[in-house]
């Protein structure tokens, strides 16, 4: 899918529209635990098309993903108005041997790190969720705004997890 970065935005908030944020993060890891479950490694590394991410590679993604929010966040709560650099996820699938990573262990990176994250958003104060960076292709984004995109996120991997592993929906 070719979009925009103002595209990619838009679609990440559609995702979470009308839901909070922070809860939808906080059950995230339960999910991805739940939907793998039983589910051999084998089978959660095997892409549906040649050109579409297996599960253990959306997994690993998203342990990755939480580095680079977690960092984000922690950069513009030191120097708001910092700039933010994109990074592109297709490259860091393949430098990083997503393929032959241990789905189970790529889940309980992303636990770790994605409760170490919501702690520091949950002792935020009102005015430091206000606070921003200039992201390198999508421009200004706060705080506030990063946690609703990381919910969005976690929505969309999740609904092709279960694209992916139809059985496992529940």
């Amino acid at each position: 899918m070719n979009e925009t970065a103002q595209q990619y935005t838009q679609r990440m908030l559609d995702y979470v529209e009308g839901k909070q944020p922070l809860e939808v993060q906080a059950a995230t890891a339960e999910k991805l635990e739940r939907l793998i479950k039983d589910v051999p490694a084998t089978k959660l590394r095997e892409r549906p098309t040649a050109d579409k991410w297996s599960v253990s590679e959306i997994v690993a993604h998203l342990g990755d993903a939480e580095i680079v929010t977690g960092f984000r966040v922690r950069l513009i709560l030191d120097a708001p108005g910092v700039s933010i650099a994109a990074y592109d996820q297709n490259s860091w699938v393949s430098s990083g041997h997503y393929e032959k990573r241990d789905p189970r262990k790529s889940v309980e990176q992303f636990r770790v790190l994605r409760e170490a994250n919501l702690a520091l958003l949950e002792s935020l104060v009102p005015e430091q969720w206000k606070h921003y960076g200039m992201h390198s292709e999508r421009g200004r984004e706060t705080i506030e705004l990063i946690a609703r995109m990381a919910a969005g996120h976690d929505i969309n991997h999740l609904q092709q997890i279960e694209r992916i592993l139809p059985a496992k929906r529940k």
